[in-house]
């Protein structure tokens, strides 16, 4: 349960966000992002445009991330996202907060919520 409060505090929680999310599109979500101690990729395609990829990490290398469309909510997109982790699947929105960081905020179908931020590698 520890774990999994840590992947939403470490997705969420690289920093607070108090200001407006910026008007985001799917496509600002290509390219490579670090949460811990992952590196996750994503390119345009797969099984619904967006893919997400673990590059490297202490395991689950190679999963893809993305199990749903993302579907654009207002400011934020929503989906399932498998966690990098515990590859348990949340009912997930995300925010991108500026152009390098996207957060995200889920619940999986048993009630078990995380959130986190993902930081653009340069």
């Amino acid at each position: 349960m520890k774990r999994i409060a840590a992947f939403a505090l470490g997705i969420v929680s690289a920093g607070a966000f108090g200001a407006a999310a910026l008007a985001a599109d799917i496509d600002d979500m290509v390219g490579k992002w670090k949460w811990q101690d992952f590196v996750v990729e994503c390119a345009k395609g797969g099984d619904f445009g967006i893919s997400c990829k673990v590059a490297s990490g202490p395991k689950n290398v190679g999963m893809e991330m993305i199990q749903s469309a993302m579907k654009k909510d207002g400011d934020h997109f929503v989906g399932k996202v498998k966690h990098p982790v515990n590859e348990q699947v949340y009912n997930t929105k995300i925010t991108m907060a500026d152009k390098d960081t996207w957060r995200l905020d889920g619940c999986t179908a048993d009630g078990a919520c995380a959130s986190g931020t993902f930081v653009r590698v340069k």
